[in-house]
């Protein structure tokens, strides 16, 4: 006898019931007597769901063939400390296994919140590795946009110098190269935004995953593209509206 999960209850029998049906694990064959309820994914990505329970006996004879018992998963009630609990199931442990005050473990006790708070520390360092890549990313970005500002606004002077001649003030001549690198930064945005979005719904297909889409977050990546078009765009649009229209006139 044998009770499966729900993971493959639904990829063995669809949506027919399972219950009765003999299946067959390596040499053993067993006949199911139930399903569980589906629990869904662990902590660490796992399918909870994805497992088949037979008696430990008949596991060990006929499938494994020693009697070794590798793991016990134990679940606490929610009123009690799982430190507590844990520290009791290390003291059970010692006594069972007769292992002398002075001697170390033999086994070892896993605690679902330290893996959790491990989890966090990895994604904490990951999320910072993550950052410092688009930081200096966004820099060379925005000096390639000052770059091709610097560029623009050398090309144009004599443009800038008709403007300022004719009566056009500094601050619209800042604010004019200042659209124009901010649109540029846009355009950069939006392309980017585009191949991540393609990215990742080809590796959620790839990977079986769920692709959430969430607007906020390309929003607030659209919003800073503008911001690094502004925070880098400022320097070349403040040097076209500080030229001198004559000096610019002259430029050839």
């Amino acid at each position: 006898m044998c009770v499966i999960g729900a993971t493959v209850a639904r990829e063995l029998f669809g949506a027919g019931d399972p219950v009765g049906v003999s299946i067959r694990l390596d040499k053993l064959s067993c006949e199911i007597v139930g399903v569980l309820a589906a629990k869904g994914q662990s902590g660490m990505g796992q399918d909870q769901d994805d497992l088949v329970i037979l008696p430990l006996r008949a596991v060990q004879r006929r499938l494994a063939g020693n009697d070794d018992v590798n793991a016990i998963y134990v679940t606490a009630k929610s009123s009690h400390s799982t430190a507590r609990v844990k520290s009791q199931i290390e003291s059970l442990m010692r006594e069972r296994r007769r292992i002398a005050p002075s001697a170390d473990d033999d086994f070892r006790v896993r605690d679902m919140q330290e893996i959790a708070e491990t989890m966090s520390a990895a994604t904490g360092t990951l999320t910072a590795l993550l950052g410092a890549i688009a930081a200096v990313s966004l820099v060379v970005g925005g000096i390639g946009i000052m770059n091709i500002m610097l560029v623009n606004v050398t090309e144009r002077t004599r443009e800038i110098g008709i403007r300022l001649a004719i009566g056009a003030r500094a601050r619209e001549v800042l604010l004019q190269f200042l659209i124009e690198a901010v649109v540029l930064s846009t355009i950069g945005g939006v392309l980017g935004i585009s191949a991540g979005l393609g990215g990742s719904v080809l590796a959620t297909r790839a990977l079986s995953l769920p692709f959430v889409f969430l607007p906020d977050v390309l929003l607030l990546a659209f919003a800073f593209s503008a911001l690094v078009g502004v925070a880098f765009g400022y320097l070349p649009a403040h040097k076209a509206a500080r030229l001198n229209p004559i000096e610019a006139l002259r430029h050839e």
